[in-house]
């Protein structure tokens, strides 16, 4: 058995003395694991990091087995990821997340939008949307995504303001208002076509609402805790914008007395 598809790294562990299993999201064959043997070389090492992009070669005597990978750079990012601490998390969520799908079957949407969003995972302010938005697509391919395109009670494209815990369709303003303190929160940056950017407090919304439907039909269903690096991004998202507040006043406060 063999073929040759590209990938992107999300982790590797060791494997004996000098070799190395590497996991990989690929275009076509999903999310694969294989072994890369004296991948724990100081040659080999720097390009089998999370977050790069390779060229791969797969062999295995069966198809059902681990099989073997020949690994090539094509981008290396992991540098870059590597100096936020943002960016870091974010992959490391994105990868938790790919770990609930069915090993190596095929999902070359994710693998596109995976692509994109480690080119832009660094620009801290952009990262929590980005990783949002991620949040939403595995749900929906895990048969759980989230109806946002109307209200659900009125049939309305405008003002959605909220999302319904039971059946997760967007709500209008209007018709949720008597049961507002019930719903959770839309942050108006999900809604398709919105072309709006998002602040802190939306992109808090946006992940208790993409942590609410995990919770009740991935991580309780399945008798699994959260990944702890979701909660790491969002410590790191805080923290840097927090620090961002404070400079911001500093300059302030320096332009006054000058």
């Amino acid at each position: 058995m063999e073929w040759r598809d590209e990938g992107i790294i999300l982790g590797t562990r060791k494997h004996g003395e000098t070799s190395a299993i590497l996991e990989v999201m690929t275009r076509a064959h999903g999310r694969h694991l294989g072994l890369v043997r004296g991948g724990r070389s100081r040659k080999q090492q720097p390009v089998l990091q999370p977050g790069n992009r390779v060229d791969l070669l797969w062999r295995a005597r069966l198809d059902e087995h681990l099989g073997t990978f020949q690994a090539e750079a094509i981008e290396m990012n992991a540098a870059r990821l590597m100096d936020s601490a943002v960016a870091i998390y974010g992959l490391q969520t994105m990868a938790a997340h790919l770990r609930l799908l069915p090993e190596r079957d095929a999902h070359d949407g994710l693998y596109e939008t995976l692509a994109v969003m480690i080119a832009h995972l660094d620009d801290a302010d952009a990262a929590g949307e980005l990783v949002a938005r991620f949040e939403l697509l595995i749900l929906d391919e895990l048969g759980f995504g989230l109806d946002l395109s109307q209200c659900a009670a009125t049939g309305a494209r405008q003002d959605l303001a909220y999302v319904s815990p039971k059946s997760g369709r967007a709500v209008s303003r209007q018709a949720g208002a008597p049961w507002r303190d019930k719903m959770l929160v839309l942050p108006a940056f999900l809604q398709r076509g919105s072309g709006l950017r998002a602040d802190p407090a939306a992109i808090e919304d946006a992940f208790r609402l993409t942590g609410f439907f995990f919770t009740r039909h991935v991580y309780e269903a399945r008798g699994i805790e959260p990944p702890g690096a979701r909660a790491g991004f969002l410590a790191a998202f805080r923290k840097h914008h927090a620090a961002g507040k404070e400079i911001g006043a500093e300059t302030a406060a320096g332009e006054i007395i000058t």
